[in-house]
């Protein structure tokens, strides 16, 4: 014996229609938290996840601080008398050529960066990782000193650096401010926390 299939009557056909749809829509609904979770949430960006910096919304003379592993990253936009001041200062540092100092081969220059103009340093002192502050001011306005060239000061113990994040000779500090690795990914952007191409 031999069975036919009967046709399916028009009120069927748009119930069989709207439960797809609705459970197709569950279904995405029920994927997205899951989807979602692939990118790096705070914490993982915390726990070392890379970080992605637009510099161009940094003006000249300006710093922004990023975070990174839990640590403050400081890019400063140096002006053309920032740099002129890393040459005045070299006699007077600890480690001016950061042979004793944590920093990428990149960083191995007088300015300690890829590109001179932006300084990317761990705003934590290398002595007891606090944080220090800008002095970016020269001379009497700064309250350091007449012959102050800006810099860094920690408040903590008097370390001072300089625009490069050089250790100045007998300060509690042992070494420079060390470089993390970065790496630039267009003339503005730039991803802290990798170095690899």
């Amino acid at each position: 014996m031999t069975h036919t299939a009967e046709p399916m009557d028009d009120n069927r056909r748009q119930l069989l229609v709207a439960t797809s749809v609705v459970g197709g829509a569950g279904a995405v609904a029920l994927a997205a938290p899951f989807v979602a979770s692939f990118a790096p949430s705070e914490r993982a960006k915390a726990a070392g996840a890379p970080v992605e910096v637009d510099i161009s919304k940094v003006p000249p003379g300006e710093m922004i601080v990023v975070e990174w592993r839990g640590k403050p990253i400081w890019v400063l936009h140096r002006t053309p008398e920032m740099l002129e001041s890393l040459k005045a200062v070299r006699e007077k540092l600890a480690d001016p050529d950061s042979e004793k100092s944590i920093q990428p081969p990149y960083a191995k220059n007088e300015h300690r960066s890829i590109k001179p103009e932006f300084l990317i340093v761990e705003g934590v002192c290398t002595h007891l990782g606090c944080s220090p502050s800008p002095k970016f001011q020269v001379g009497e306005a700064s309250g350091i000193s007449a012959d102050w060239v800006g810099g860094y000061l920690c408040p903590c113990h008097g370390s001072m650096f300089d625009l490069a994040g050089r250790v100045f000779k007998h300060m509690p500090a042992p070494t420079n401010l060390p470089v993390p690795p970065h790496k630039y990914l267009t003339e503005t952007k730039v991803l802290i926390g990798e170095d690899k191409a």
